[in-house]
């Protein structure tokens, strides 16, 4: 693909990905639960793929996971979400309730949506925007390319983190599938941490 074609095809999914979001009216419902929601990974970046996968953070003071579970009912009445798969982490460090819905869109392709429920003002509060927003501002266009063309080239069979891409191009130099390959392996050989450039 050339870069005029990565460009065209990421648009085009971006472009998807906000009318999905419209179309499930999610945002209204988490903001009517009172919840402060932002968008957070590739949609945010301007880094979606091939991926269908829309990541949203959703703050609210004193969650409970009777809350959690009352706020994500209302979402699960809509026609077109097919599954709901929950992560309860209020009793870790991270503080949330994480959601997975699966959301057959009107063209019948399934998209992720993942809202991840936070307690407002806890370590992670704001702390995925601010990567998001840094790694967009230290981002050249030629890194983003890289990310965009690394993203299409990878097979949907492999499970590659969005950040694993990030950090690999913009923290270690990779440019192709092969160096990508070589540096996930690596890299998920030592502890898990949370990367910002």
């Amino acid at each position: 693909m050339t870069e005029k074609e990565i460009e065209k095809r990421a648009e085009r999914n971006r472009e998807r990905a906000r009318e999905v979001l419209a179309e499930a009216g999610i945002i209204d419902i988490l903001q009517t639960a009172g919840c402060r929601v932002e968008l957070v990974g590739s949609l945010r970046m301007g880094l979606l793929a091939s991926h269908r996968d829309i990541d949203l953070h959703v703050y609210s003071s004193g969650i409970s996971a009777e809350k959690s579970f009352a706020m994500m009912a209302r979402v699960a009445e809509g026609p077109r979400v097919a599954e709901i798969r929950c992560i309860n982490g209020l009793h870790t460090s991270e503080h949330c309730v994480a959601w997975h819905v699966f959301y057959k869109a009107g063209d019948e392709e399934t998209w992720q949506i993942d809202i991840i429920h936070i307690e407002a003002g806890t370590e992670y509060d704001g702390y995925f925007e601010k990567m998001a927003d840094r790694i967009k501002a230290v981002m050249t266009d030629e890194e983003r390319e890289a990310i965009l063309r690394l993203k299409f080239e990878t097979s949907e069979s492999t499970n590659y983190h969005g950040v694993e891409y990030y950090e690999a191009v913009i923290g270690n130099g990779v440019r192709t599938a092969e160096e990508l390959a070589a540096w996930v392996e690596e890299h998920r050989k030592g502890p898990q941490y949370y990367w910002i450039p």
